[in-house]
């Protein structure tokens, strides 16, 4: 039988996270073996996330970051069930540290089977199930490539956002920070018309038309009036339509080409948590 130290246990605790109670029993379990131990550990992870599977995971951090050539961007959320565990400091971190290994992959599915300190992504999450006792999941992820992109979070790590610009230009940073902010707080459903989905547009059309009947407004011009809502309906939900939140006198498209009136947005990314 191994000798197992104070010295071998901080150790585990070190490289796994988990308490030192489950550490030293892992140690002793595995007759000092570190790596059987650290396996051990996973396995018990694997259980707890088995028997929490069914449980909800709205809480967490929200995370954008952008490569150093401000050219591509991600935004993902690594979910847990309690505000507690959502703001603890090690949380965030180990979120942020996720989100920056993310900018390599174009998938969710090749970031999870991605190498994480020795384990992949997947395995960490479950790992860290076992550790902290809550149900873990990456609930999103989306990536976003332009010509520059710029990218806001929410206080308290509830909403992240990226922006494409269609230029690197000067001013883009407070421009791509100002406009993945309004994305932010106005959650658009689309970057602009075009990108609105044709039965979200379909069922919009309906909605009005119906309320027109009620108001009893002849059949033969809801068509006319139903379309005039519609175009209401894609200034209130579409990006670039929207009333800019520093000055609602501007659209955001028109706040973009203050700066330079060649330039547009041309996509962003969107993640909150619930």
């Amino acid at each position: 039988m191994a000798t197992i130290t104070a010295a071998d246990v901080n150790k585990l605790r070190t490289i796994t996270g988990a308490g030192m109670m489950d550490c030293k029993k892992a140690l002793v379990e595995s007759d000092g073996d570190f790596d059987l131990a650290i396996e051990n550990l996973r396995k018990k992870g694997q259980k707890v996330a088995a028997n929490r599977s069914d449980r909800e995971s709205t809480e967490g951090a929200a995370i954008a970051v952008v490569n150093d050539a401000k050219t591509a961007g991600v935004v993902i959320t690594l979910n847990c069930e309690t505000d507690f565990v959502g703001m603890n400091e090690s949380f965030v971190k180990m979120a942020t540290e996720m989100a920056n290994l993310a900018l390599n992959f174009n998938s969710k599915e090749e970031f999870l089977a991605a190498d994480f300190n020795g384990i992949s992504v997947a395995e960490k999450l479950i790992e860290q199930t076992g550790v902290i006792g809550e149900k873990l999941e990456i609930r999103t992820f989306e990536k976003l490539e332009g010509a520059f992109i710029g990218s806001y979070i929410h206080s308290g790590n509830k909403i992240a956002t990226i922006v494409a610009l269609s230029a690197n230009i000067e001013g883009a940073d407070e421009v791509g920070r100002n406009v993945s902010m309004q994305a932010a707080a106005m959650a658009p459903i689309a970057l602009n018309e075009e990108g609105v989905d044709s039965e979200i547009i379909a069922k919009e059309i309906e909605i009005a038309k119906d309320l027109l009947r009620q108001e009893g407004k002849p059949e033969a011009m809801l068509e006319n009036i139903a379309k005039g809502k519609l175009a209401r309906f894609f200034k209130d939900n579409t990006l670039v339509n929207q009333d800019y939140i520093k000055d609602s006198k501007m659209s955001v498209g028109a706040y973009v080409q203050s700066l330079d009136k060649n330039l547009v947005v041309t996509g962003f990314k969107r993640a909150a948590l619930g």
